[in-house]
């Protein structure tokens, strides 16, 4: 690998924009791929290359795919070809989230190209990936850590590596699920001072400046007070698959996760509502429009 390894990025949505981006501000060489071209454009204009098909990515060094699920990343990585136009030694950083069995079938078929794969999920909002704060929790090979660190820093405030493959997808399942349960309680209990005839704005002002706060709390204010004007974070389809992988892998671990459970519920009731494209903070309009009887 080269001393400032040219990164190739496949996936430019959300996240992968501004992640994409600050590898440029970084000045790695970037090459990038959307399924949507248009999508490149902004990186174009700032010095990235784009190519038309992700199989072309392995001109990179290190690859990141940034993708909605596990069945993305599959394309991608196996069914593009990609994987075995890599020359051996490559590093793929797979940031989406897809679980650690996707991510398993995956490390292998990267094993058998001689690529080492990193499960490297990300923790944080579009905002926090613009301003390159991510934090981002790592499975794998800690040779292949190592050498990539200088990738993730560009596009994290910080980065650990928990273990083997799997484990950063494990750990992003467990995070995800903890970001739901906690959206569903604030959604409740915003709805709960409603009732009896406080502001919503108001009972979000004395969460935000007691006890409970938190900077999740404090970046969501916009999606639970003014959803209108707020751009959305993370759609309420998204997070339903993330708790979803979270379910089978806790059913598999046989751990009990019951407030996961709950919120999922809310959540199916969200998309029954046709609220899949909206922040997943669109549960409380759910939950205001039903109560109990």
């Amino acid at each position: 690998m080269s001393e400032t390894p040219t990164v190739g990025f496949a996936g430019i949505g959300r996240m992968g924009l501004p992640m994409a981006r600050n590898l440029l501000r970084a000045d790695f060489p970037l090459v990038v791929w959307n399924r949507t071209a248009e999508r490149c454009a902004p990186l174009i204009e700032e010095g990235a290359e784009a190519f038309t098909e992700p199989a072309s990515l392995a001109a990179a060094d290190v690859v990141v795919t940034m993708l909605t699920d596990g069945r993305a990343a599959h394309s991608v990585l196996v069914e593009s070809g990609l994987l075995g136009k890599l020359r051996p030694g490559s590093v793929v950083l797979e940031m989406s989230t897809i679980g650690p069995a996707a991510v398993a079938e995956l490390a292998g078929e990267a094993r058998r190209h001689e690529v080492q794969l990193l499960d490297a999920p990300v923790s944080g909002s579009v905002s926090v990936a613009e301003a390159g704060q991510l934090f981002v929790m790592v499975g794998g090979d800690q040779n292949a850590y190592e050498r990539i660190s200088p990738v993730l820093d560009a596009m994290a405030k910080g980065h650990m590596l928990l273990g083997p493959s799997g484990a950063g997808a494990a750990m992003k399942l467990a995070v995800n699920a903890m970001i739901a349960v906690t959206n569903e309680s604030l959604a409740e209990t915003l709805v709960l001072a409603e009732r009896f005839g406080i502001e919503r704005e108001r009972a979000y002002d004395v969460l935000a400046g007691g006890v409970l706060a938190s900077p999740f709390l404090l970046y969501k204010r916009g999606a639970f007070l003014q959803p209108e004007a707020e751009p959305v974070a993370f759609t309420t389809g998204l997070m339903r698959k993330d708790v979803a992988l979270a379910e089978d892998l806790a059913a598999e671990l046989g751990a009990r996760i019951p407030t996961v459970a709950a919120a999922a519920g809310v959540l199916d009731d969200a998309l029954r509502d046709g609220l899949g494209e909206a922040d997943f903070a669109s549960v409380i309009t759910v939950l205001s429009a039903n109560p109990t009887t």
